[in-house]
C-alpha cells in the first residue's frame, strides 16, 4: 500500500495558509484529504498558572510539541489513525477531548513554523511557503483575533510588536529557504495554484494513489 502525500504549508501569520490548504482540498474532491493545523500541537501548559501561560511566546518554535506531531504524521502515513489534540486559545491549554483522524491520501499540515523544524520537513513530499505583504498580514491577524478570539486591538498590536514580528523575522521568514515552492499572494495566485495542483496529481499518479 502506497504512503499518503504529506504537504507542508508555511508562511507568516495572516499570509493565507489556510486558504491555500482549503483550495487544494477542494481540487481533490475524489481523494481523501485532511488539513491539520500546527496550532493543535501547542505544548500543553495546564500545569502553569494562567498569568504564566499568558506570558509564553507562542510564536517561538519551542511553543510546539513537534515530536508528538511527527509521531502522529508517521502513524497516518503508515495508515494508522491518531487522536489529534484540541487546543483552547482562551485557556492556553489542551482540552481533554481529542479528534480522531483517519488515514487519508493527502495530508496538509499548515502553520507558521512547519518548515522551521527539520523533523517535520523530513516527512514532507512538498514544502510550500506563502509570501504575503507584512501590512496585509498584520491587518488580517488583527481582524481575526478580535473577531474569532475576542481580543482587544491593543492586546493584538502589543503581541505583534513584541513577539509576532520578531519571531517572524528570526524563524518564519528564514524557513522559506527550505520550501520547494514559494507562492506570492497565496490562494489568489491562480497560476501557482494550478501548477501546484498538477504536481500533487503527478505524485499521486506515480505513487499509485491516483
Amino acid at each position: 500500500m502506497q504512503r499518503p502525500v504529506l504537504i507542508g504549508v508555511a508562511g507568516g501569520t495572516g499570509s493565507g495558509k489556510t486558504t491555500v490548504a482549503t483550495i487544494i482540498k477542494s481540487r481533490f474532491e475524489g481523494e481523501s484529504v485532511r488539513i491539520m493545523h500546527h496550532d493543535s500541537y501547542y505544548q500543553d501548559r495546564s500545569e502553569l498558572p494562567m498569568e504564566e501561560r499568558e506570558k509564553i511566546n507562542y510564536d517561538h518554535p519551542s511553543a510546539f510539541e513537534n515530536v508528538l506531531l511527527a509521531e502522529h504524521l508517521r502513524e497516518l502515513m503508515d495508515r494508522r489513525p491518531v487522536e489529534m489534540p484540541i487546543y483552547d486559545y482562551a485557556s492556553h491549554t489542551r482540552l481533554s477531548e481529542t479528534v480522531n483522524v483517519q488515514p487519508v491520501e493527502i495530508i496538509l499540515i499548515e502553520g507558521i513554523l512547519v518548515l522551521a523544524d527539520e523533523l517535520l520537513r523530513s516527512l514532507m513530499s512538498i514544502k510550500i511557503y506563502i509570501q504575503a505583504d507584512s501590512d496585509e498580514r498584520f491587518i488580517r491577524r488583527l481582524l481575526r483575533d478580535m473577531k474569532e478570539r475576542g481580543r482587544g486591538a491593543d492586546s493584538v498590536i502589543e503581541q505583534y510588536v513584541e513577539t509576532v514580528r520578531p519571531m517572524h523575522l528570526q524563524f518564519v521568514e528564514p524557513s522559506k529557504r527550505y520550501a520547494d515552492i514559494i507562492i506570492p499572494e497565496g490562494g489568489h495566485n491562480a497560476v501557482a495554484m494550478d501548477l501546484l495542483i498538477t504536481k500533487i496529481k503527478d505524485i499521486l499518479r506515480n505513487s499509485g494513489n491516483g
